[in-house]
């Protein structure tokens, strides 16, 4: 078992708070989440988190014109320069300060960021070769108040900056004789966004109070004078080279020669539009929150605090389309390169879009949970994973893409269990509303709902292999309700337990179900023989989790004194325990007045899940660890801190010394109302941070944890989002069986002549990717069985996995699958045999062919229907045309004919057989 899982993407939450960017080519979105960034392709279909972290949340980002370098600054004004190319942090810097906005020029040759009430230009990282990357050019002051936003000129010349103090101001990026800096006002609010018109100096300037002012400047963009030294200075310093001349001769020449201040560029307010008055009488325009400008279409998009957006066209401001996408502050907006996209960014719920507003139609719709994920399932072949939230819904999450493409929103309460059945085609739910849902995945709709006799919150699900049997456990009946799937009845009602039933878990082998609850007992049940509980498993502490081992033959508990016990069902016999307090690690959170030692008695693992063959042991909690046991070992095996970010709750060990003062930690200042003797006032029990305060930080936990039948990922629900780790194989040197004679030259000698079966085991070997790849595609197909045949065992399993894995990305396959067809064929009896150990593989290789299946059969839809129109296209015409003298070509109507339709006005009878044979062998 390999685990060198590294972190592969984040789903779950696609925006959280700072602004969104286009790639310069337009077809991806970069949004910052939490403190991490995804990039959104929208032309691939494909979403993907770079494995960088901030310590604290991404506020704002920057992206260099040449799309290749990254700045991001998170909430303490760290910023990180990073390499999209790479895909690693090439430098940190520290502003000490919060930065509001940070823009690159666009000729990329300096970036501006606003600090307090200045600005800070830098010179671009990579232009020169410099040691340290942020070198910093200038520093502009002016204004009295914090500086918000940025935009620079089209030739880079220029930029100017908005300001909270209601003003804009307009610098020179080198000195100029006639502009040093121009301060622009006439608002009443701050502002919230100034643009420059394109190849001009013209301002636009909108504010927070929902005007947008038009300026224009009496000075082309080209009509910048670079600054020049006086003549006064010169003859200064020939008098210091010469030391003979007197003083009275530079007095003379300073009076002849007399410094000449060149006039100063002047701006003049053209118009002062209103949101407002653009909307029409009676309506109503909330705060501007979020504004960007389209240089080359001249569109201008604004979003407001209740969720409404405008579109309008400069500098008439004529209004081309109003929409409203929620009830929610849009927090950031951007335009791509073309001026046809709009992405816009909603921090409240999570939410991030891609808008079309010529065609008026979404290019990407995707939203997270609104509160905290709070459970996880893979579906059988590890394609999907469906996720429940504390807001009631069930996503389903495609692993591939990184999308979510479906959103159940039946329930009226938290979920707190969902499962998918053996098929995977149906998806199960529990809630605390006292329902058990069934979602089908086919038709996307809620075709099964499971109630109790009596009102009840179910606390978890579990279904058996079959899929006929549903069971969920009652959080304050203490009883456990068992539902048969095809009639939707109450089958029966499970009681025993004394306290909530907190875990459920079938086996696989039998029709057995435990169950743990907080009365520390584990009760096993016979659900189909007898009612009563078959075993009952008297534990020391309340049961947490409960899993039985991929082949029923081991059952794991979790309890609330943080150990994991192994038990035996059939005889019901502890075989081994894990102790895994010291594992989870020590933190303690801003307002605890003990230790964290002290602090680590009250935390356990939440959830337990097995590996797909059983050796390994996930575990989660309480905590930012995750831990890999060895399950015969009894070992730790390796641990993932899941984030870094100190924006949560709980990630410290130690006290800061920065938040303490003489009188204590300033987090235990209480900011409101407090109880007679000044202490916070906090529910007992509330393990997520008490929301009512006004600085309140979530709390970093994980609440569940899964791995993909495949074996070669897991993912993680957390306070974060879903995490996914994979196994990133392409990276690591893993060899076989090596010796001195193994060598990449070697195994291309025997490829040369035509020793198949030697090049192939050699490239096993070295276990090299792409040596792999080389040799197998260089075997022609006429030795393929041959090879098969006489491949040894061991290699053969090798080679099924360097299949399965290869499916996913090639474009060869036919040939691919010819391999597989016959290693199936003849070594299918020995591979049944061994079915436990390869059953990863196997899932693996079922859901890439699946993959290539549904991408292969909408091309050939998409060119049987295109064929459909040419041949109706045909048809038609031959009914329209005139009738021809001539046999030959039939003659269309000249200029009235459709252009669609010239191109298949020659067709004849042959050819339309042809194309109908055609039809025929792409269905």
């Amino acid at each position: 078992m390999k685990f060198s899982y590294k972190f592969s993407n984040l789903l779950g939450s696609v925006y959280r708070k700072g602004n969104i960017l286009f790639s310069p080519d337009g077809n991806s979105v970069i949004s910052p989440v939490g403190n991490r960034v995804s990039i959104f392709d929208l032309k691939n279909n494909h979403s993907e988190t770079l494995p960088i972290e901030s310590n604290t949340n991404i506020t704002c980002i920057a992206l260099s014109p040449d799309g290749v370098t990254l700045i991001l600054v998170n909430e303490e004004g760290d910023a990180l320069l990073c390499s999209l190319l790479s895909r690693t942090v090439i430098h940190t810097y520290k502003f000490h300060r919060p930065i509001n906005c940070i823009q690159f020029s666009p000729d990329g040759k300096k970036f501006a960021a606003t600090r307090d009430n200045m600005v800070q230009v830098f010179h671009a990282p990579g232009k020169t070769k410099e040691f340290n990357p942020f070198v910093l050019y200038r520093t502009f002051y002016g204004a009295y108040d914090e500086t918000v936003c940025i935009d620079w000129t089209t030739d880079s010349r220029a930029f100017c900056v908005g300001s909270k103090d209601m003003t804009t101001r307009v610098y020179g990026t080198e000195p100029y004789n006639n502009l040093i800096v121009n301060s622009i006002g006439g608002h009443n609010g701050a502002v919230v966004g100034a643009f420059f018109e394109k190849d001009s100096l013209n301002v636009y300037i909108a504010s927070r109070s929902g005007h947008l002012s038009v300026w224009k400047c009496d000075t082309e963009l080209d009509g910048l004078t670079p600054y020049t030294k006086p003549r006064m200075e010169t003859d200064a310093k020939l008098v210091s080279d010469n030391e003979e001349e007197p003083e009275k001769k530079e007095q003379e020449d300073v009076t002849k020669n007399p410094v000449k201040i060149e006039e100063q560029i002047k701006y003049r307010k053209l118009a002062k539009h209103s949101y407002k008055e653009s909307l029409g009488e009676g309506a109503r325009v909330s705060k501007l929150t979020s504004v960007a400008f389209q240089k080359d279409t001249h569109i201008l998009v604004s979003g407001f605090k209740d969720g409404s957006f405008y579109l309008h066209e400069l500098p008439d401001f004529n209004l081309i389309h109003s929409l409203s996408i929620s009830d929610q502050t849009i927090s950031s907006v951007a335009f791509n390169k073309t001026g046809d996209w709009i992405a816009l960014a909603c921090s409240g719920l999570g939410q991030l879009l891609v808008w079309e507003w010529q065609s008026e139609t979404y290019v990407l719709k995707q939203q997270g949970h609104f509160n905290n994920i709070s459970c996880l399932s893979y579906s059988p072949d590890g394609q999907f994973i469906a996720t429940g939230g504390e807001d009631g819904k069930v996503k389903l999450w495609n692993t591939s893409s990184g999308f979510c493409f479906v959103t159940f929103n039946e329930h009226l309460g938290g979920v707190t269990g969902v499962t998918f059945t053996q098929n995977g085609q149906v998806v199960l739910s529990s809630s605390l509303d006292g329902t058990v849902r069934a979602f089908d995945l086919n038709r996307y709709r809620n075709f099964r709902t499971f109630t109790s006799p009596r009102p009840a919150q179910f606390s978890c699900i579990t279904v058996d292999n079959s899929g006929d049997i549903v069971c969920a456990g009652g959080m304050d009946t203490f009883e456990i309700f068992v539902w048969s799937m095809q009639t939707g009845r109450l089958i029966e009602v499970l009681a025993g337990h004394e306290g909530p039933v907190s875990s459920l878990s079938f086996s696989s082998n039998k029709a057995l179900l435990a169950s743990g609850s907080w009365d520390k007992t584990v009760k096993l049940w016979d659900v189909f023989e007898s009612k009563g509980a078959k075993e009952t498993i008297v534990l020391s502490s309340d049961v947490l989790a409960v899993r039985f081992r991929p082949d029923g033959n081991e059952l794991a508990v979790s309890t609330l004194d943080s150990q994991i016990s192994f038990w035996d069902p059939a005889n019901v016999v502890q075989t081994h325990s894990i102790e895994g307090r010291h594992d989870l690690g020590y933190s303690r959170k801003e307002g605890d007045k003990i230790t964290a030692k002290k602090s680590a008695a009250g935390k356990a693992f939440m959830t337990v899940c097995y590996s797909a063959d059983g050796k390994c042991l996930l575990a989660a909690g309480q905590s930012k660890s995750v831990c890999i046991y060895s399950v015969p070992d009894q070992l730790l095996v390796k641990k993932f801190d899941i984030s870094c970010n100190m924006s949560f709750d709980g990630m410290e060990e130690y006290l800061d010394r920065k938040k303490m003062t003489e009188w204590g930690s300033l987090s235990l200042v209480d900011q409101g109302e407090g109880d007679r003797n000044g202490h916070n006032i906090s529910l007992p029990g509330v393990k997520k941070g008490d929301m009512s305060s006004r600085h309140w930080k979530p709390e970093v936990r994980v609440v569940s944890i899964q791995f993909s039948p495949t074996g070669r990922a897991w993912a993680a629900a957390t306070t974060e989002g879903l995490m996914i780790y994979s196994l990133d194989s392409s990276m690591v040197f893993d060899p076989f069986d090596l010796d001195i004679e193994v060598t990449p030259n070697s195994t291309r000698k025997a490829l040369a002549k035509g020793e198949y079966s030697t090049a192939l085991i050699l490239s096993f070997k070295l276990n090299e990717m792409k040596l792999k790849q080389e040799v197998l595609e260089h075997i022609p197909v006429s030795s393929v069985e041959v090879i098969v045949e006489n491949l040894p065992d061991i290699y053969v399993d090798k080679l099924l996995v360097f299949l399965a894995t290869q499916i996913e990305n090639t474009t060869h396959i036919e040939f691919y699958l010819l391999w597989v067809n016959r290693i199936l064929m003849i070594h299918g009896l020995k591979l049944k045999q061994r079915s436990q150990r390869i059953i990863s593989c196997v899932r693996t290789l079922q859901k890439n062919v699946n993959r290539k299946y549904e991408d292969i059969g909408k091309i050939c839809d998409h060119n049987k229907y295109s064929i459909d129109y040419i041949l109706a296209l045909s048809q038609c015409k031959r009914k329209h045309a005139p009738p021809s003298d001539g046999e030959g070509e039939v003659e269309g109507e000249g200029g009235d004919s459709d252009s669609v339709m010239e191109g298949v006005d020659e067709l004849d009878s042959s050819d339309e057989d042809f194309m109908t044979n055609l039809m025929e062998k792409v269905t």
